[in-house]
């Protein structure tokens, strides 16, 4: 079965992507999860997760910060919470985590999330040997690659197929120390809608920004995976992501709509190239026009990626 999972960003857009047909949303709060399209206190949390659950639809809910120890100390709390509250798993990326589930024993099923180092079945078979359900395969990740890690793994693991890529993150802040070098007070946030581009390479559009995590910069691309969904569901990869950080309101959940369109042809066995590419030119009409698209790193030879 094709699960799809989308970001979050109101309670309002929680019921429209609900109603769309979404199996699982996607949020969390920025003191303990990263690049959320909002920070949802608690209250929120369990709004959204009561919400979900009249409808049987799934809660996941992003704990996968760089955790200091001036932070990590407030986690118990906060997982104790997601577990009351009855979400269904959560997205880590720091062992610490998974150990203060364990050693606090609280019932809460966890998907490995490290971000750019989940590129291999044999370190995804790792964590679930340590609990996991699932595991959150690194952007970089090519198809090739997917096609030998597919069959050796035992659980979920999620791709991306639509939406923006972090190459970087540093807890500093970058942009705040340039400004304050060149002696300007500017807005350094996600709203602000900063990039910045290579020297020799003017069309390159790396989004960037900062908040409670440090600082975030961006591919320049959005990714596409709709006109490859039928390779990923050959190999069984089943388990889709769609982020909407840059991709705001009803645009995002008429994008949401679309891939559930894909979902529901590949369950009853009418997908069809005509179909793609009509579903293809829809999400052109509704991703930002100041953004471009492609296929990521899932179309490369693996030799290029270095």
């Amino acid at each position: 079965m094709i699960e799809l999972i989308a970001t979050v960003e109101s309670i309002q857009q929680a019921r429209e992507l609900i109603v769309a047909g979404i199996n699982t949303l996607y949020v969390g709060e920025d003191f303990y999860g990263l690049r959320l399209p909002t920070s949802f206190k608690k209250e929120e949390l369990s709004e959204i997760v009561r919400l979900a659950h009249k409808d049987n639809v799934k809660v996941c809910v992003a704990v996968n910060a760089i955790m200091h120890n001036d932070r990590i100390d407030f986690v118990p709390d906060y997982l104790s919470f997601l577990a009351d509250i009855g979400v269904d798993r959560i997205a880590v990326g720091d062992p610490g985590i998974i150990h203060i589930l364990k050693t606090k024993d609280i019932k809460l099923p966890y998907v490995y999330d490290a971000q750019i180092l989940v590129t291999s079945a044999k370190q995804i078979n790792f964590w679930v040997q340590r609990g996991a359900v699932g595991a959150v395969l690194a952007r970089e990740v090519t198809y090739e690659e997917l096609k030998i890690i597919a069959p050796q793994v035992t659980v979920p693991t999620e791709m991306l197929v639509y939406g923006a890529t972090c190459i970087h993150q540093s807890k500093r802040p970058l942009v705040e120390n340039y400004f304050n070098f060149i002696k300007k007070d500017e807005d350094t946030s996600k709203e602000r809608g900063l990039f910045i581009s290579e020297p020799k390479k003017k069309d390159t559009h790396y989004s960037i920004y900062e908040d409670i995590n440090g600082t975030h910069i961006f591919a320049t691309n959005d990714i596409n995976l709709l006109p490859e969904l039928d390779k990923l569901v050959d190999i069984g990869m089943t388990q889709w992501k769609l982020d909407g950080i840059f991709t705001k309101g009803e645009a995002f959940v008429e994008i949401a709509k679309i891939f559930v369109k894909a979902k529901e042809a590949f369950e009853k066995g009418q997908w069809t190239p005509t179909l793609m590419e009509e579903l293809n030119q829809q999400i052109l009409t509704h991703h930002p026009a100041d953004r471009e698209l492609d296929e990521g790193f899932f179309v490369k030879d693996p030799n290029e990626v270095k």
